[in-house]
Parts: structure tokens; sequence; C-alpha cells
């Protein structure tokens, strides 16, 4: 009897040790991108105008980090949030912890290098090592130019300073240490020309992140042979919204829209007077920031057509929006 609990004891020890060991192999070993780099973003007027587009209109950092109102149309900024961050996303939208969008205003920033914030948009990691969250698509970021990146940052300093304290987030265990494992080095791709509609649009829905709202996950995964098919769920104060197929399935995605089709859909919404409708209790609402998608340029819209056309088809019927009951 005391040789099996001594037997115990020791698998009891040796399981600790390794748990013990494998935690403290985690938290030094990761994030594993290195120092930021020693880098100053010389803050140009071409850099500050294509830095604002790219941040209000294509890669939605001004979305997520300001006050958005939910009780009007595609929730719109509201004026004077800008950047100030405080948008909280959290387990009723199916997240494994919480998380706080950040004052990316000068005001947040004001510690902070331009190495350091490049290195927190590109691969993940903020300025005191913590590891963020990829509700912020970085490993998207980290794919695109680097001139877009340091045109991101150029502007953002040229925000007006708000000053707003933001909770750090907190991930669920073991979410924690899964996403110490995420964040990797900037593999940064040359932006292609206009001209060349199909590869330039697959640029814009990597720097518009569309692929992680518009493919279905499961266990915090990808649907393999789904990519683009729609289906994510929202949880909204309304109801549940179900993100579009974007593929072109003729009969569950885009397959019969026509160029023309795809470019209207978004300038529909170029007029502000669109999001001051207000939502009745029960009524259809949606994340998707139609507002700022409406400025992107024909030309920009037109390439994401073409990239988007040549997916495969998926046949995927989308419930688009399940009121509260």
């Amino acid at each position: 009897m005391r040789r099996m609990k001594r037997i115990l004891l020791a698998l009891l020890a040796v399981i600790v040790v390794a748990l013990v060991g494998g935690y403290a192999y985690m938290m030094l070993a990761f994030p594993n991108v290195g120092d930021a780099p020693d880098i100053s973003v010389a803050i140009t007027p071409e850099r500050v105008a294509r830095g604002k587009y790219l941040a209000e209109n294509v890669s939605m950092c001004i979305d997520c980090h300001s006050k958005r109102d939910y009780s009007r149309f595609a929730a719109p900024v509201v004026p004077g949030t800008e950047g100030m961050g405080g948008e909280r996303f959290d387990e009723k939208m199916g997240l494994p912890g919480t998380f706080t969008s950040s004052n990316i205003t000068p005001a947040g920033l004001r510690e902070w290098t331009d190495g350091e914030l490049y290195r927190a948009i590109t691969s993940g990691v903020s300025r005191d090592g913590r590891v963020l969250f990829p509700i912020m698509p970085y490993p998207n970021f980290g794919k695109m130019d680097k001139e877009d990146i340091y045109s991101i940052i150029a502007y953002l300093r040229t925000l007006p300073a708000i000053e707003h304290e933001v909770p750090k987030g907190e991930a669920n265990f073991p979410m924690s240490l899964i996403m110490r494992t995420i964040p990797a080095s900037a593999a940064h791709e040359t932006r292609p020309l206009p001209t060349d509609r199909v590869a330039y649009g697959k640029y814009l829905v990597n720097a518009a992140a569309c692929a992680e709202c518009h493919t279905p996950m499961e266990k915090g995964a990808p649907v393999p042979g789904k990519e683009f098919a729609g289906g994510s769920a929202f949880e909204l104060p309304n109801g549940t919204l179900r993100t579009a197929n974007l593929t072109p399935d003729r009969e569950t995605g885009i397959g019969a829209w026509t160029e023309d089709m795809f470019v209207q859909r978004f300038k529909a919404y170029a007029d502000s007077a669109a999001h001051e409708v207000s939502v009745p209790e029960g009524g259809f609402n949606t994340v998707m920031p139609w507002l700022f998608y409406s400025r992107m340029t024909d030309e920009d819209l037109r390439a994401i057509y073409a990239y988007l056309r040549t997916r495969k088809p998926v046949s995927n019927r989308v419930i688009p929006f399940t009121p509260r009951q």
C-alpha cells in the first residue's frame, strides 16, 4: 500500500513539474517576434491621406477603436470619439475572454515609439510585451505593404488627442496561453498595381480582413472549404447577426451580382442620413460599417469584386438575422 502511494505521489510530482515547466516555457519562449524595431515614421501629407483612407475605409481601425451607436443602423461611430477606444468584445460575442479596443489617439499612444506601434499593428505584441487578441487582425496587417503600415501610423499621430483610459483585455484559460503562440514577425507584401485588378483586390480583401468575418468558424478555427461562405454569428442587443456569403455561388452568394450591383451595394450608404435611422427593439441591425466602406473608391470596390469572383463557389444559405426573443 505504501509502495503504491509512493508511486502515485511520484507520478503526481512528475505531472506538476511537467505542467510548471510547460507553463514556464510558454511564458518565456512566446511571443517570439523580437524587440520593436527602431524606426521613425516621417509624417507627410501623402502618408496621412493614405493612412486616413486605410484606417477609416479599408482596415477599419477607427471603426473598432471608437464608440459606436448601436441604436442606429450599422452602429455608426459617435462623432468626437474617433480613436478613443473602449469598445468591448466579450463572451456574449462568443469570444474566449473580455477584450477592449485601445485608445489609439495621441493621448493613448503618448509613450509609444513608432516601432512599438508598428510591432503591435503587424505582429500583435503591445508596448509592454502583452499579446493582443487577434480580434484585431494583425496577421492580416503583417502582410500589407510596409509603406501602408507607415501611412496608418502617420495618420494615427495626427488624430485629435482624447484622454480616455481603457481597461486591458483578458483572455480565458487556456486561450491566455494559446494566443501567445499566434504573433509572428511581419511578412510584408508589395501592394500590387491597381491595373492588376485581381491581385490588387486580393490585397484589399486581406487589408480589410473580409475573411475573418465572412468565414464560418468552429472551435476558433476557420471551417476548411468554407472560406468567404458567410454564416459567422455576432450577438447584438437586438438579436443574432450572421455574415453574408461572399463566394460566387449563384444561389446563396454573389454569383448573380454584376460588378455595378456590387459597387452600388456599398455606395447606397454613402449618404450619412442612412445611418440616422433608429433601430426598433428586435429590429435588424448590423456591425458592418457601411458608412466607412461606402467611402472606398469605385476602383477599389471593383478590384475586390474581381478577386471575390475568382473564389470557389460555396453553397451556404445564410439567415441574416434572428431577432432576440
